[in-house]
């Protein structure tokens, strides 16, 4: 199987899903599928000189295999200390580690540093949450204006309906993902929004 096959490749463990915690404002640990960030890291919106906040990063896959592939710095964000604890022992062995860090933090309450410029989310938690990292987010660009996109991988109406009420944010692009399984589900893309477009 493919999953294995890339951690692996990658010397990581972050297959499997863990709700052990999870709660009406914080989903459960489900990686990204690897076709999927496959599709993300040859868009070519990614690259070296890019920082990549991952929101709700689990294990870390998100971050080492886009950081692996595309040679971009990445921060991976995780509330839940017991799978933080796994992220950081994939780090120790991974094979992209220098250029990935964790942090063990609550999304709503974290700083977003001003050399982040793009933002990886997966369903990590409920729109109250959403609207409070959009505001840290926000709050970044304002003190050092930059292009930041946002990719909201497998979003929920809900998600995008709120988005699209956010000044500062524009539709940018979508990446199609419904060929790469069988369900052809229609929440199975990438949503782009973009802030600071000139």
């Amino acid at each position: 199987m493919i999953e294995e096959k890339w951690d692996r490749l990658l010397q990581i463990r972050t297959t499997g899903r863990d709700d052990s915690h999870a709660d009406q404002y914080r989903y459960p640990y489900e990686p990204t599928p690897y076709c999927v960030l496959e599709r993300l890291a040859n868009s070519g919106f990614l690259k070296k000189g890019n920082t990549l906040l991952d929101y709700g990063c689990g294990k870390g896959r998100v971050d080492f295999f886009l950081s692996w592939q595309t040679r971009c710095q990445s921060i991976g964000i995780e509330y839940d200390e017991r799978i933080y604890d796994k992220a950081i022992k994939n780090r120790e062995k991974a094979a992209s580690s220098g250029r990935v860090i964790f942090e063990l933090k609550d999304a709503g309450e974290f700083p977003v540093p001003e050399n982040v410029d793009r933002v990886y989310f997966f369903n990590p938690f409920s729109l109250e949450i959403l609207q409070k990292t959009v505001s840290r987010i926000l709050e970044s660009y304002y003190a050092a204006p930059r292009e930041i996109l946002l990719f909201f991988y497998y979003p929920s109406d809900e998600y995008i309906s709120f988005l699209m009420t956010v000044d500062e944010l524009t539709f940018s692009d979508e990446i199609d993902c419904t060929d790469l399984f069988p369900e052809q589900d229609s929440r199975e893309r990438i949503v782009i929004f973009e802030i600071g477009e000139e």
